[in-house]
Order: C-alpha cells, then sequence, then structure tokens
C-alpha cells in the first residue's frame, strides 16, 4: 500500500483547520450544535400530551455567557430559543408544523429582568403555551434561581403561525378543537401593545392609505 507522503498529510490538515476557521467565521457553529443536541435529547424524552403544561430545562451561568460577571441580556433570549425547540418537539407542535407544511416565525418578544443571574448560578428555564389566537401562540418562559426560587427574569413570546394557524395545529394533534385558554391581563395589554405598534408603523410606511 503506498504511503502518503507528509507534506500532502500536512496539507490535508491545513485545509481542514481553514474550513474550520471560516466555518465558525461565517456561522455561528455553537448555536446549531446546541440546538441539535437539545432537539436529539427531546427526541428521546417522553411526550408532553397537554399542550399548555409547563415545560422545564436546567441550566447554570457560564463563562461564556456573562459580562460584568453576571449573564448577558441576550443569553436569555438565545436560551429561551432552545427551551421552546424542547417544548414543541415534545408537546408534538413541530410535528405538526411539518405535517401541515406549515412553518413558525418569532413574532415579537418582551422580557422583564428582573435580578442578575451571577457566574456559576444554576436556574431553571420554565417554558409554557399559555394561550392562542388565529394567527399565533402566545407563551411564557421564566428563568427561576435554583439558589432561592427568585423568578429571575420572565418572557412573554408571540410565536407565529405561516401557512396555518395554532387552531389547525391543535385539530391536528388531538384530532378535536380546543378551546383557547383566556388571556392573562398583562398578556392582553402586551398584545394590544404590539397591535398599536403594527398600526402606527403601517400608517407611517402608508400601507393604511394603500389598502383603502
Amino acid at each position: 500500500m503506498e504511503e502518503v507522503p507528509p507534506e500532502r498529510e500536512m496539507w490535508w490538515v491545513l485545509w481542514v483547520l481553514a474550513i474550520l476557521l471560516a466555518l465558525f467565521c461565517i456561522v455561528d457553529v455553537w448555536y446549531f450544535l446546541r440546538a441539535a443536541a437539545v432537539i436529539l435529547r427531546a427526541w428521546f424524552q417522553p411526550p408532553v400530551w397537554d399542550i399548555t403544561a409547563e415545560q422545564v430545562l436546567t441550566g447554570r451561568v457560564t463563562p461564556h455567557d456573562i459580562d460584568m460577571c453576571h449573564m448577558n441580556n441576550a443569553r436569555y433570549l438565545r436560551e429561551c430559543d432552545f427551551a421552546r425547540f424542547s417544548l414543541y418537539m415534545r408537546n408534538g407542535v413541530f410535528k405538526a408544523v411539518r405535517a401541515l407544511k406549515a412553518s413558525m416565525v418569532v413574532g415579537a418578544t418582551t422580557i422583564r429582568y428582573r435580578r442578575a443571574l451571577c457566574i456559576g448560578e444554576g436556574y431553571e428555564l420554565r417554558s409554557r403555551i399559555v394561550t392562542w389566537d388565529d394567527k399565533a401562540f402566545f407563551l411564557e418562559q421564566r428563568f427561576v434561581s435554583t439558589k432561592d426560587g427568585l423568578v429571575c427574569a420572565v418572557m412573554y413570546c408571540k410565536q407565529s403561525v405561516i401557512r396555518g394557524s395554532p387552531d389547525k395545529i391543535l385539530q391536528h394533534l388531538c384530532k378535536r378543537k380546543v378551546e383557547c385558554p383566556e388571556f392573562p391581563e398583562d398578556l392582553q395589554h402586551w398584545v394590544n401593545f404590539i397591535s398599536a405598534s403594527s398600526q402606527a408603523l403601517r400608517a407611517e410606511s402608508g400601507l393604511e392609505e394603500k389598502n383603502k
């Protein structure tokens, strides 16, 4: 068997390193690796049949998450992404979305920071679907410190459904019409704000006049 010259092996190593470097510079590789790991883990966990049931992921603040020794504000939103992936995998929403050839995007989020999560501090990320309308699911996600049980941050997320609706997704999952829970008062205030903001921006861009 012909041996590969050492110079050729070195060139292959350099090419691989160059490709990996370019990939890490262009794409957020760690995000996609983490997302794949979360989805794979949820795949092997027991399904959750209650669509509004709270699901919990645990985490700990690492040096990669921090600025000024506490969790960076953008990291909260990133962790919420992964928690929603797990939520939708286990309650079947992802499967229903694929079956209906629909898709989902984040339409809006709002987050309130109550106390910083410091480096090394453990937390639970509790996610649940609160309610829905004809276009979107509305979720609540809470960061709860395992040290003292304090809710350190709480986020609302509007998960818009494209080429479908929450009702169609739930009917596909449950094989029946599912009653929509009432909107909590604070969530309703936020939804009203979104609607008012959308109308103002449409008027500012002239879309309201064009649609008349």
